[in-house]
């Protein structure tokens, strides 16, 4: 079996069956090394982006294999100040990423009310149901509109988890969804789901 060499020139044509060896789907920890081999190399800078849409790049061209990208993603890490690296038993580098390195692009709901669960599905085909190990969270962009997550892979060993940012389409669905609860005393507008209530937003009282 070839190692993958995140350094070569190549690296997008070797890479799926190192990748298919080492790491399994889901897992965003670091794959464990195997016993007597030497530690993992550091590359520092991938020259690897994942923009704001989702879409991966690899110096400067964007990756259109949508199995190639999945198998990157499937070694995606992120460190405890927030970089994001890929990690092979042989070497490690960072990764830019814009935003969040997913995007949620479809939702479905089953059940109703506090029974209810969100079921999502990331643009590399991952499902995600929001409950207490993934939750769904609301920050307010600089444009102030609003800015909606769901953490995909929890992180491991107190680092933090791969969010997925929730396409515009898909956060509309929650908020027609959405419904007034009494949370600690007070109003709040948000979504069940997984036994858990996730706050949407502010109500608009005027």
């Amino acid at each position: 079996m070839v190692e993958l060499t995140l350094s070569d020139p190549s690296l997008c044509a070797a890479v799926a069956s190192t990748l298919m060896e080492n790491s399994a789907p889901g897992n965003s920890s670091a794959t464990p090394s195997r016993p007597g081999r030497p530690p993992a190399i550091e590359l520092t800078d991938l020259d690897m982006r994942i923009a704001r849409d989702g879409t991966w790049f690899y110096r400067g061209s964007p990756i259109n294999r949508m199995p190639l990208v999945k198998l990157f993603a499937s070694v995606l890490r992120r460190e405890h100040d927030g970089s994001y690296w890929l990690v092979t038993p042989a070497e490690r580098g960072r990764v830019t990423v814009e935003d969040a390195p997913f995007i949620a692009v479809a939702v479905d709901r089953q059940g109703e009310g506090r029974a209810q669960r969100l079921i999502f599905r990331t643009n590399l085909d991952e499902i995600v149901t929001a409950d207490i190990d993934h939750p769904l969270r609301v920050e307010t962009a600089a444009d102030g509109t609003p800015a909606p997550y769901i953490l995909v892979r929890p992180g491991l060993e107190a680092r933090p988890g791969l969010e997925a940012r929730l396409a515009r389409p898909v956060f509309y669905e929650l908020v027609e969804w959405g419904e007034e609860e009494p949370i600690a005393g007070e109003s709040q507008f948000g979504v069940w789901s997984g036994g858990r209530f996730f706050r949407l937003g502010e109500l608009d009282e005027t």
